[in-house]
């Protein structure tokens, strides 16, 4: 491993991975294929129930080589070992990671701090469970005797994101006779349309917040509070018509939720690793015990691989290697994932708050500000809607943008020809992307001179294209952790902490500063840049006159 106080630049596996760049960033894939007819076949991997093809991206047997280098003197191996380990590699919060933990197998061993995390884990699980087949089978009744038909989910960033996705990913899974919604912005519209058409009578909430004092959710967890007694009138509907994943008893007592129905977790549970804990009670509610626990083993699936694979043959640390090679050589900024399943649709926003959120800082492990980029933008759309917008920039735009397709083998919902034309859409990308048409091509097809150009594609843009047999609870959860250890493999290299957020914290304190100079009766003393204050005015005189 190289020394700590090396530039990470300066390594000798950096620089020849730079020399080895400038050699072969002219290669076109039409090159690189010509020159392997195996290639297509050769650089695939499976495990999981995943299927990797990686052919297709801008590399060659040295380039793989020489990135395995870099993720060798990096420590890549000892950190995962660290990792799943238990120790505090978040040092900033001085706290082990372990999501990999919600997902170990009854009867396994995780010790944090001398105590076997994983009895407590099945413990929490079995509580979920319990609660979820009550409400499922409408033994869970509200204060009037009703049974739950509407379950609304309240939280924000990991709380929301990751059971909103997993809930339109499963939703084929779903018990139909439930209505699932979500709130999380604080823009009151959100929670005015999540609960329009609703009887408060039959609807049960899910405030979900470690703390149980995010502004967001505790807003709007409020105005549920409200809601609801304004319908049922009695200060005890709030205990039928509320339960909490937290783990601050006080305020869940405070705000009239008994406390046996507090989910809670545990501090070495980021929030945006957090969607297989009791974070995932609405999940959980949604699809059944049952479909939770397979999501759970295609988590530990690829947990398994990415902890034990050779990094060779590891997906997850291959995609994070190539992430570095378009990020750091190619100077890509942004990488886009396209996941040819409508229930895939909010898959790359919640990617967003995974990769973004742990990559996207500016310092290294010791503090020192890093000279090199690092984590991209990630974005997408399900295909074919994206091939019909933002697809003409991938194909003829001037900036290189890495995609990551993703593809099942089996409809969940088989009409006529509509899967074969989906899969053949999807190969058809990734084949137009890395070979695109030459002028001669263009030419022979009788297009005049002038045209020519036009309907020229350069191609060797580069792409992954994941595929399983169908979507699965089981493959969600492979999904979801390949990404996650992905995450884990570019923060390695790049010397990152990629458990910590405090770029979230600042526009969070600055607010709870500005609620009060919003509100106040009089024009207050403000000590902000003179745009603020004019903001602030402006705002307030709007709000007096309305």
């Amino acid at each position: 491993m190289a020394p700590s106080n090396q530039s990470l630049l300066e390594t000798p596996q950096w620089q020849a991975l730079a020399a080895h760049y400038q050699r072969i960033r002219g290669t076109h894939l039409r090159d690189l294929f010509a020159a392997d007819p195996a290639r297509g076949e050769r650089m695939t991997i499976e495990a999981a129930g995943l299927y990797f093809d990686y052919s297709k991206h801008r590399v060659n047997d040295e380039t793989l080589k020489l990135l395995l280098a870099l993720a060798e003197a990096a420590g890549l191996r000892d950190r995962i070992d660290a990792m799943f380990r238990g120790d505090r590699i978040n040092v900033t919060e001085k706290r082990a990671v372990l999501h990999t933990a919600l997902r170990a197998p009854r009867g396994a061993s995780i010790v944090v701090d001398g105590h076997n995390v994983v009895p407590d884990v099945h413990a929490t699980l079995d509580r979920m469970a319990d609660f979820a087949r009550r409400v499922r089978a409408g033994e869970w009744k509200g204060h009037t005797g009703k049974r739950i038909r509407a379950v609304i989910n309240i939280g924000i960033g990991g709380s929301d994101l990751g059971p909103v996705m997993a809930y339109e990913a499963l939703r084929h899974y779903s018990l139909r006779e439930l209505t699932m919604r979500f709130v999380s912005n604080v823009d009151g519209t959100d929670f005015t349309e999540a609960t329009r058409n609703l009887d408060p009578a039959e609807t049960l909430f899910i405030v979900s917040s470690k703390t149980f004092t995010t502004l967001e959710t505790m807003t709007n967890a409020h105005s549920a509070r409200a809601w609801s007694l304004n319908a049922l009138g009695d200060e005890k509907a709030v205990a039928r018509h509320f339960v909490a994943v937290s783990t601050n008893a006080a305020e869940v007592a405070k705000f009239g939720i008994d406390t046996n129905n507090m989910f809670g977790f545990w501090d070495w549970v980021g929030g945006r690793y957090s969607m297989d804990s009791a974070i995932g009670l609405s999940t959980m509610i949604a699809i059944g015990p049952e479909n939770f626990t397979a999501m759970l083993a295609g988590f530990h699936a690829i947990d398994e691989h990415f902890r034990t694979a050779p990094l060779a043959r590891n997906i997850p640390a291959l995609m994070g290697l190539l992430a570095i090679w378009y990020n750091n050589f190619f100077g890509a900024e942004t990488v886009a994932v396209l996941p040819y399943d409508q229930y895939l649709k909010r898959f790359p926003a919640y990617l967003q708050q995974l990769t973004m959120e742990s990559n996207g800082k500016h310092v290294t492990l010791d503090g020192a500000t890093v000279n090199y980029q690092t984590g991209p933008i990630f974005w997408g759309e399900p295909g074919t809607n994206g091939q019909h917008s933002f697809y003409q920039m991938i194909h003829q735009g001037t900036k290189l943008i890495p995609c990551d397709f993703i593809a099942f083998d089996e409809a969940l919902n088989p009409l006529g020809r509509h899967h074969d034309l989906l899969i053949a859409n999807v190969i058809a990308q990734g084949e137009a992307l890395a070979f695109g048409k030459t002028p001669a091509q263009v030419k022979a097809e009788g297009t005049p001179d002038w045209l020519a150009p036009h309907r020229t594609f350069a191609g060797n843009r580069p792409s992954s294209m994941i595929m399983a047999r169908r979507l699965t609870p089981a493959t969600l959860g492979a999904l979801v952790a390949l990404y996650e250890h992905s995450v884990f493999t570019q923060g390695a290299i790049w010397r990152i902490n990629s458990f910590d957020q405090w770029g979230v914290e600042l526009g969070k304190a600055l607010a709870q500063k500005i609620i009060p100079e919003l509100e106040a009766p009089d024009d207050p003393a403000m000590g902000h840049d003179s745009s603020t204050i004019a903001l602030i005015r402006r705002y307030r005189r709007a709000r007096q006159s309305a």
